[in-house]
């Protein structure tokens, strides 16, 4: 989740009553000072002593959207979109989990160059996560260039032409990296504002069960394309940085750098992208092209009487319903 806005709230039904106003001093404990963070369906009320936090009550909200309820009567295929709408940064990913357990149920290999095109949009997809955190990142803590720098990357249009349109843009995206790096890694109020900010130890973090940048910020190498390679990430070279402190510091400086080992990868996919199919052929798993059914009505029809061609396709009995599917 990312910052979004934040806004102050009065004293006035907090829900901090277990919060001694004696111990505090009573004059010193300003009214107003609970501040609330929104952060999509969560908030954060937080109780400060002047500037200083007393306790952080966080207020974690729902965000039901029914997918496993809806998706009961549908397809596999069908399914898919849904998947979509969990994350509404890492849409191709959830739908690169919910593919790989399917096939996984079905025992079921795809073509290798599939596994290049989701591998390669797979990591396109963690930089757009990753411009998301950096960005909005730096613009609640007070940098307000990075924002536009890196978001404008974030929107590029790539039309026909994809494959060239994305290795162009990768060779670009490296010089807008570097430009974020030069105006945050080394500044004082950066530093000043992260470094020993939301520590997060090593065992913290095994026992909240955190994981991706969260675990790797705090000392420790996990990261599923490489312990647990799926699609083509065992083809690919790529390093797995990870921190040591465990600070808000650390974990911006491991966002940056995946985003470099990320155009590797992407490099990587498109010089070594394999020739062939994308899709498995069976037919009971994916539809068969248009063209192709074409073909197959006008095999049955062709030779015959134009009065055939109805009791020919009463015959088949059609439901486009299904048809549609």
């Amino acid at each position: 989740m990312h910052l979004r806005t934040s806004f102050l709230e009065t004293t006035s039904g907090s829900s901090f009553q277990d919060v001694s106003l004696g111990e505090l001093g009573k004059n010193n404990f300003p009214k107003g000072s609970i501040y609330c963070w929104q952060r999509c369906s969560s908030k954060s009320n937080t109780c400060c002593l002047m500037q200083d936090v007393v306790r952080c009550d966080p207020h974690i909200g729902l965000l039901h959207r029914a997918t496993e309820k809806l998706i009961e009567y549908k397809t596999y295929t069908q399914a898919l979109p849904y998947f979509d709408r969990l994350d509404y940064v890492s849409m191709m990913c959830n739908e690169q989990a919910y593919s790989l357990a399917v096939e996984k149920l079905l025992n079921i290999d795809i073509p290798i160059r599939a596994k290049y095109i989701r591998t390669l949009f797979g990591e396109i997809t963690r930089i757009l996560n990753h411009i998301m955190a950096v960005g909005c990142h730096a613009l609640d803590v007070g940098a307000l260039t990075p924002f536009f720098w890196i978001f404008e990357e974030r929107e590029k249009d790539m039309p026909i032409g994809l494959m060239d349109d994305i290795y162009e843009w990768a060779e670009k995206f490296g010089e807008r990296i570097d430009e974020v790096d030069n105006t945050l890694t080394q500044n004082r109020i950066w530093r000043g504002r992260l470094i020993d900010v939301g520590v997060i130890s090593a065992e913290e973090a095994m026992n909240y069960g955190f994981s991706g940048v969260m675990l790797r910020g705090s000392g420790i190498k996990w990261d599923l394309r490489k312990v647990q390679p799926y699609d083509a990430y065992d083809e690919m070279e790529f390093d797995i940085p990870i921190g040591t402190n465990g600070d808000s510091y650390d974990r911006y400086l491991i966002r940056m750098e995946e985003m470099r080992q990320s155009l590797r990868i992407i490099h990587q996919c498109l010089n070594n992208m394999p020739p062939g199919e994308v899709k498995v052929d069976d037919n009971k798993i994916v539809p068969p092209k248009r063209a192709e059914m074409k073909a197959a009505m006008d095999r049955l029809a062709r030779g015959h009487m134009l009065a055939d061609v109805v009791a020919i396709i009463g015959t088949l009995d059609i439901v486009f319903g299904e048809v549609d599917r």
